[in-house]
């Protein structure tokens, strides 16, 4: 299937979504199709007004469309507790959830609970938060786990396990790309731990180079050369949607499948299989990150 599309997406009639951060951007193209096709969808965002703003556009172009809003701010492990709470209280199961949400070369900061925010938004509350909804998802048959990481798990990327909060010198870029390369590591793990269950299955995906609000906190001094690849290179958002949206509804996927755009240098493009890093692949990687995550977040997950 060379040229794979929305059209592309089984009925997901009966069918629950939940996507982080699918107010804008990848997310929202994320959740726009899923509903099309008849998922119940549910929005996982900070910004409750922004979501509605969302939700009502997602309507409007599907009349008819189940949707609902979750507040989420997974820069506070508070927070992810008390929306996989509410998430297990409206839903008896979950087949899809979507960690789409993140954040891309912050200025130095820190979350609620003191992590480093770049790895404590997109690897450690989608760790916790995935953790805390599991049991929602390993009772049905077909429910998937999908991650979405980035081309910049390839770049200055690796765990640094003795400083992985970026206290003794921080890099935006190397910050990044830890929490992206972390992704696939917690993508890979978990499959390995749900394997044995064969009902549900983890898989990742990247949008390549996408036209998104991820790019607010570019440093000033690089906005030109970046608005000239976004003018001249970048997809917009539905298109950079599709690999997720593959990872998420192709019957063929197999757990441990990482999707991205077919193009030159994977960064625009329909989706297929796409290699990442060695590092990603890395066992002991996985499985330290892994404890290290559970020990940091306090979730401990129902797969060994």
């Amino acid at each position: 299937m060379a040229k794979w599309t929305t059209i592309d997406i089984p009925d997901q009639s009966g069918r629950v979504a939940v996507i982080t951060g699918a107010n804008t951007g990848l997310g929202y193209e994320t959740a726009a199709a899923l509903a099309a096709r008849g998922a119940y969808v549910v929005l996982a965002v900070r910004d409750l007004d922004k979501g509605k703003d969302a939700a009502e556009l997602i309507a409007k172009r599907n009349p008819g469309a189940e949707l609902s809003l979750q507040e989420l701010d997974l820069t506070s492990l508070e927070s992810i507790r008390a929306a996989a709470d509410q998430l297990r209280s409206d839903h008896d199961r979950i087949d899809l959830l979507i960690n789409n949400a993140g954040v891309m070369w912050t200025p130095k900061s820190t979350t609620a609970d003191g992590f480093e925010l770049q790895f404590g938004t997109n690897h450690l509350g989608h760790f916790a938060f995935t953790g805390l909804l599991l049991d929602r998802l390993l009772p049905v048959a077909g429910s998937r786990v999908v991650t979405v990481s980035s081309i910049g798990h390839r770049i200055r990327a690796d765990i640094h396990f003795d400083d992985l909060q970026w206290q003794r010198r921080y890099s935006r870029v190397g910050a990044y790309g830890q929490s992206k390369l972390a992704n696939l590591l917690f993508t890979y793990e978990l499959q390995r731990r749900l394997a044995a269950r064969g009902t549900t299955i983890a898989t990742a995906a990247h949008p390549g180079g996408s036209r998104t609000e991820l790019t607010r906190n570019l440093p000033a001094r690089l906005a030109p050369a970046f608005d000239l690849f976004e003018s001249r290179i970048a997809q917009d958002a539905a298109t950079g949607a599709l690999p997720t949206l593959r990872a998420a509804t192709d019957p063929g996927v197999r757990g441990g499948q990482y999707f991205g755009p077919d193009g030159f240098a994977e960064m625009r493009g329909f989706p297929k299989v796409v290699a990442s890093s060695r590092r990603s692949h890395d066992a002991e990687r996985q499985r330290r990150l892994w404890a290290v995550s559970e020990e940091l977040t306090g979730v401990v997950y129902p797969v060994a």
